[in-house]
């Protein structure tokens, strides 16, 4: 019985891990005109709540930016934006006690243009399992899939900024961005002046 479980288990994780590859390797919708530049991740107040394994400031720090970095270089905006982003509290219980896993972390989003927080408050993402297998996943496995699942929050909540509050400008309409180079080329032409007549 324990070995269909786990069985099947470990099937719904490959399955998991597979969509969630399959998502980071398509090209993702512009998200306005952002551009990662730099994410700083912490974990100074790390907290472990309920019945949990433990796990390191450093991990959490590790799986974290590792998340973030798949996800968001992806986009190929013009203008820089920062993630200043700082691991909470988190909760990995073993696979046979009950528990939910969970982390939860706060954001804040700098333009690196103006140099101006784009959030006054730090935004909380939390990631809550309430539908999951734990028998087949290792505690670097959860680590790994909580960050995972954070970093795609991080993105829903951005999208909800950039949609309510205007953040990141709208992307370049390509035809716009055509006509912008003929014009430079235009406008380089009619600086160069002709060579004066030698015969003259």
């Amino acid at each position: 019985m324990f070995r269909r479980i786990f069985a099947l288990g470990a099937f719904l994780l490959v399955t998991a891990c597979s969509d969630y590859s399959e998502e980071l390797a398509q090209a993702p919708d512009p998200l306005g005109n952002f551009k990662l530049g730099h994410s700083e991740v912490v974990a100074p107040n790390l907290e472990k709540l309920l019945v949990s394994r433990d796990a390191t400031p450093e991990e959490w720090i590790s799986a974290v930016d590792e998340a973030v970095e798949a996800r968001f270089r992806r986009f190929e905006g013009t203008a820089f934006y920062h993630f200043g982003i700082s691991v909470e509290a988190y909760s990995l219980p073993p696979p046979v006690v009950p528990g939910k896993s969970a982390v939860a972390m706060r954001v804040t989003v700098w333009e690196d243009a103006t140099g101006e927080k784009l959030n006054e408050e730090t935004e909380v993402i939390s990631v809550i399992k309430v539908f999951e297998s734990r028998l087949a996943n290792t505690r670097e496995d959860q680590i790994r899939i909580l960050a995972e699942d954070a970093a795609k929050q991080l993105e829903l909540w951005l999208r909800e900024q950039q949609q309510e509050n205007q953040w990141f400008g709208a992307a370049a309409d390509a035809a716009e961005v055509v006509e912008d180079a003929v014009a430079e080329q235009v406008d380089d032409a009619e600086l160069i002046e002709p060579a004066e007549d030698s015969a003259s």
